[in-house]
């Protein structure tokens, strides 16, 4: 059973970066995807960015320009680095996995960080 660990959320102010992190275990196939989606207060949950294990990457539109996500493979650890956040970037950060991009929210989720924009 995969298990997923987020780490690095915090509050920053606006145009600022922010680093997110996640440990994956359990984890059982040679090929799979990782990402990350968001709930920000009141809102449905947005799918954020995602990586396949060959390095392809998604983005939502509205992080394009601004988040990086990258892998390392070897230590089972996915990134998200969050430049020139913006207020409406505010919200629970969640790292998910699972065998294909395609169905990702279906998978496994971590229990989230938070992830605060403010001046």
């Amino acid at each position: 059973q995969v298990q997923l660990q987020e780490s690095g959320g915090g509050s920053v102010q606006p145009g600022g970066s922010l680093t997110l992190s996640c440990v994956m275990s359990g984890n059982d196939f040679t090929n799979y995807c990782m990402g990350w989606f968001r709930q920000a207060q009141g809102r449905e949950r947005e799918e954020v960015a995602s990586i396949y294990t060959d390095g392809r990457t998604n983005y939502a539109d509205s992080v394009k320009g601004r988040f990086t996500v990258s892998q390392v493979i070897a230590k089972n650890t996915l990134y998200l680095q969050m430049n020139s956040l913006q207020s409406e970037d505010t919200a629970t950060y969640y790292c998910v996995q699972d065998r294909f991009c395609e169905t990702l929210r279906f998978g496994a989720w971590g229990q989230g960080t938070q992830v605060t924009v403010s001046s």
